[in-house]
């Protein structure tokens, strides 16, 4: 954003033009979410709290009763400009906050240490009430790189930014601090990012929609390996959600024991038994997407199995146990996958795999990133803000996360989604992006009550909407 500024300012656009429309945006927000009522503009002394001294003015002049809170005086010219224009009542910022609308307009995206005396205590007023809080760019206290607060942070009902989200805005917890977010076009011009907010525009232009001419071998060869007869479930869950999604052909590859268990469970999904590494290898042979881990075991027949389905060509999934089993030797792992693979894990899993990554990286998108560099494959990092990376920096946050989603096996329908995808010869990035947002959506659509067996048959529908949205 600071290039984005800069470039807009070389180019002729001043910096106060760009803090009048910025404070402009915010005074719309205000009006179209709250009838008037008394309104408290905090400002602080950088370029955020001139956007305040702006939305205060353009509130007044629409009839609103309007107070500047201030936190310093202007420290920068475009925001000394600003405040001169305000020519109502201004009140050093102490003490707690009266009723009415806040807006916070105390410190922006570029803050870099924690909040401290009043501004810090009106953060946590704010905190608490966060339903009469519109932030200016992020809640204070919320650096907009990380979305890790550092010290006392506020919260908001609403939060109006420019140009475009910042991480703070899609990470958590970040992202449950901000409430509804809205981005202002302020007249920076187009600008690129690496890091986008997962959604159809990105991945519905490719989407493997079959014609009229297209048969069932021509939609995909989908494997998923099974656990034993005790825990055989997981891929069931896999193979279904891989079939619903539009692969041509599922088949579940079952340790002999399992056979009976899984032949009593499946219909359109086949169900071919193999006993050793080499007879999984040749099983797979023809598969185009493999999935291996949900409830798989960790111990080495899962390790042997991950690298006899390496062999064959097959885009692998791999999930649950078989990103554990390669705990103690993530090399091994790493040098047998490609660009077409994709890991699945929780924060543990990928502990297990990138040891003490997450904690050494700023935010989840920098850790994820680096991990699919490291590992030579697609890597989806779970969690309410989702992260899918590929080896090449490409990078999504997946935004439309369910909390219904919290619940036994909805990973494994999820890694059933990619592998159906990549069957039908999507990309595998671009795989994992669709196969997220679905999942998502397919629990949003149930509520409560969802189970994981719920969520194949869901994503008809979705499917559904995105056919007619193509």
């Amino acid at each position: 954003m600071a290039s984005v500024d800069g470039a807009a300012i070389a180019g002729g656009i001043s910096g106060l033009t760009l803090m009048e429309r910025a404070g402009c945006a915010v005074a719309d927000a205000v009006c179209a979410r709250f009838d008037q009522q008394k309104a408290w503009v905090l400002c602080g002394p950088g370029n955020n709290g001139g956007d305040g001294y702006v939305t205060a003015r353009l509130l007044k002049d629409r009839g609103w009763p309007v107070e500047v809170r201030s936190f310093g005086e202007p420290a920068t010219q475009d925001a000394r400009a600003a405040s001169a224009r305000w020519e109502g009542v201004t009140r050093s910022l102490d003490g707690g906050l009266e009723p009415g609308v806040w807006i916070d307009a105390l410190f922006g995206a570029g803050l870099s240490r924690a909040l401290e005396g009043w501004a810090a205590a009106a953060a946590l007023n704010m905190a608490e009430t966060p339903e009469r809080v519109v932030a200016v760019d992020v809640p204070s206290g919320v650096p907009g790189d990380t979305g890790r607060p550092i010290g006392p942070a506020a919260r908001a009902s609403i939060t109006v930014t420019f140009h475009a989200k910042k991480r703070a805005h899609v990470l958590e917890p970040g992202r449950s601090r901000c409430g509804d977010v809205t981005v202002a076009d302020i007249g920076l011009g187009a600008s690129e990012s690496w890091v986008k907010e997962n959604g159809p525009e990105l991945w519905l232009s490719r989407f493997p929609w079959p014609s009229a001419a297209t048969h069932k071998h021509a939609r995909g060869r989908m494997v998923v390996v099974s656990g034993e007869a005790w825990s055989t479930g997981a891929a069931r869950l896999a193979a279904r959600a891989g079939l619903r999604i539009g692969a041509g052909l599922v088949t579940v590859l079952s340790p002999p024991e399992a056979l009976p268990i899984n032949a009593g469970h499946l219909e359109a999904v086949m169900l071919m038994g193999f006993e050793t590494d080499l007879e999984l290898e040749q099983a797979a042979k023809d598969a185009d997407a493999a999935v291996i881990g949900p409830a798989a075991g960790v111990g080495e027949p899962t390790l042997l199995n991950v690298l006899a389905l390496a062999r064959t060509g097959a885009a692998m999934i791999l999930d649950a146990d078989a990103i554990t089993v390669f705990r103690d030797d993530t090399e091994e792992l790493f040098s047998r996958l490609d660009r077409d693979d994709v890991l699945t894990p929780h924060v543990g899993e990928f502990e297990r795999l990138f040891p003490g990554l997450l904690a050494a990286s700023p935010e989840r998108i920098a850790a994820a990133r680096s991990a699919s560099e490291r590992a030579g494959a697609v890597v989806l990092l779970k969690g309410s803000d989702t992260v899918i990376a590929a080896p090449d920096g490409r990078c999504v946050v997946n935004t439309n996360g369910s909390p219904w989603l919290a619940t036994a096996g909805s990973g494994d329908v999820l890694a059933g989604f990619i592998g159906g995808l990549v069957a039908q010869g999507m990309e595998s990035f671009e795989a994992t992006c669709a196969a997220a947002w679905i999942h998502s959506e397919a629990a949003e659509m149930h509520g409560p009550g969802l189970i994981s067996e719920d969520l194949p048959g869901l994503a008809p529908s979705v499917l559904r909407r995105l056919f007619d949205d193509r």
